[in-house]
């Protein structure tokens, strides 16, 4: 009978006003999932890629890891944002020694704006009605 063999994989979780990402990072050939679906075809733009990619490019890993990303919730930019945090945080826990230089470039900072919230009597947050004096 077999053994199975243990696959050490890390798990880091980003987040950026709604949007939320759950990035599993191990050993691979380079292989990126997302939500089921190819990187390219999930985010089409060549910089969002290279947003979410430039914590493994800074150590010159790219290629050296497979990453299986599960994101929801935001618009598309939140979650390439809240990607590259869910990245840096695996990272981190993979090798301690990752933490100055990702905290320097502010990888591992997450962003706290979130959206603000409407009031009564208003329009919106802070939008009010159309005032007529007459």
């Amino acid at each position: 009978m077999a053994k199975k063999q243990k696959i050490s994989e890390f798990i880091g979780i980003g987040r950026r006003k709604r949007a939320v990402s759950a990035v599993r990072i191990r050993k691979g050939k380079g292989n990126i999932d997302i939500n089921g679906k190819k990187f390219e075809e999930y985010f089409p733009l060549s910089f969002q890629r290279e947003v979410i990619l430039s914590p493994l490019v800074k150590f010159e890993l790219n290629g050296k890891y497979d990453l299986i990303i599960r994101a929801k919730g935001g618009g598309i930019e939140a979650q390439v944002i809240a990607t590259r945090l869910g990245i840096a945080r695996a990272l981190v826990l993979e090798n301690e020694d990752f933490r100055g230089t990702l905290k320097e470039l502010g990888y591992l900072t997450r962003d706290p704006r979130k959206k603000e919230r409407k009031k009564y009597g208003l329009a919106g947050a802070r939008k009010s009605f159309q005032f007529s004096k007459r």
